[in-house]
């Protein structure tokens, strides 16, 4: 089969033939119709710091995908041939503390699709079963392929009440749009999305932002006053991993704020403890996806009317990778699609 391939330790990635995987007992093969093109992929396909610490050449890349079940293995329930399905790219141990508590999200020995172990950007994937999310609502693929991302974005957004609450996201992004939809689609009075790029901003405005907010141009505090916010806001959805956006921030949370992080720095920085602890600011950290609340909850979101076809920008035919993964390091656009099936 056709399969995206970081083949040696070296910057760049390879379109190649592989063997197709097998699904063993508990296990399904899938058969992908369509990835979406994450920041991980961009540092393994770049081969920076990260990627050299964390992955061993050679790999199958990917963890966003859909596709349909093409065979499951003995002992799977549940899962039928010809599903449209997605897949939870965490895999966890199953035995530790946290698993056997149901909180899988936090296992400590988790290992990553496309990191740890091969990836989906291929004509096959196998996947535990456990892993696997079938869509029982129409759903498009391209929107099915990007429910890793959409996870995140709801993971975050909706780990404090929202309704009639006024909301912060620092970072348009992919996931921070999403988060933006999400926030306003579960009941937010407003929502302000701050970006450094109009493109993006643009975007952010079509998923229904109160205000998207050129930070180069105008500050966080100028924002409030053209809401008529006069407390500061009291949700913050920080998705950039930027030292500033997050000190501009804190710095614009009522007191008693609450704070999801989603973003992840590339290195320590310094923030206001004093004004966290004095502010009683509440600071939640979020990594993937709640398995598998976040996953229904991110199913009814969308059977109720969300919409984020806007959050799609780039569609690609797999053979086109290097210009897709070309736009989606370029941090103008949302999302990236590639289509295995064209």
């Amino acid at each position: 089969m056709k399969a995206l391939v970081k083949e040696k330790a070296e910057p760049g990635l390879r379109l190649m033939d592989v063997e197709r995987p097998q699904a063993g007992p508990g296990e399904v093969l899938i058969k992908v119709l369509r990835t979406g093109i994450c920041g991980t992929d961009l540092h393994i396909r770049d081969w920076d710091g990260w990627a050299r610490q964390s992955v061993r050449a050679p790999l199958v890349v990917g963890h966003e995908f859909s596709g349909e079940v093409a065979y499951t293995g003995s002992g799977v329930t549940g899962i039928e041939k010809g599903d449209l399905v997605s897949g939870e790219g965490h895999l966890v141990c199953g035995t530790c503390r946290n698993c056997l508590a149901g909180r899988r999200h936090l296992c400590r020995a988790t290992v990553g699709l496309g990191v740890g172990r091969d990836g989906c950007f291929a004509e096959y994937v196998v996947l535990p079963a456990s892993n696997v999310w079938v869509h029982r609502a129409p759903v498009d693929p391209d929107i099915a392929a990007i429910f890793d991302p959409f996870g995140n974005a709801v993971h975050t957004a909706l780990s404090f009440p929202l309704v009639g609450e006024d909301v912060l996201i620092t970072g348009a992004g992919p996931i921070g749009l999403m988060a933006a939809a999400v926030a306003k689609h579960a009941g937010a009075r407003h929502v302000v999305i701050t970006d450094v790029s109009e493109e993006r901003l643009a975007l952010a405005r079509k998923v229904g932002a109160d205000l998207a907010l050129n930070v180069a141009e105008s500050t966080i505090e100028e924002g409030q006053r053209l809401l008529g916010l006069r407390e500061g806001f009291d949700v913050g959805l920080e998705m950039s991993g930027n030292p500033a956006a997050t000190r501009d921030m804190l710095a614009n949370m009522t007191h008693g704020g609450r704070v999801a992080m989603l973003g992840l720095p590339s290195e320590e920085f310094a923030v206001d403890w004093a004004r966290i602890v004095t502010s009683m600011i509440t600071i939640k950290g979020i990594y993937g996806r709640e398995m598998f609340e976040t996953w229904y909850a991110m199913s009814v979101l969308l059977e109720g009317g969300l919409d984020l076809t806007p959050v799609i920008t780039g569609r690609y035919r797999a053979e086109e990778f290097e210009a897709a993964f070309d736009e989606a390091a370029g941090g103008h656009g949302g999302k990236v699609v590639l289509d295995w099936t064209a």
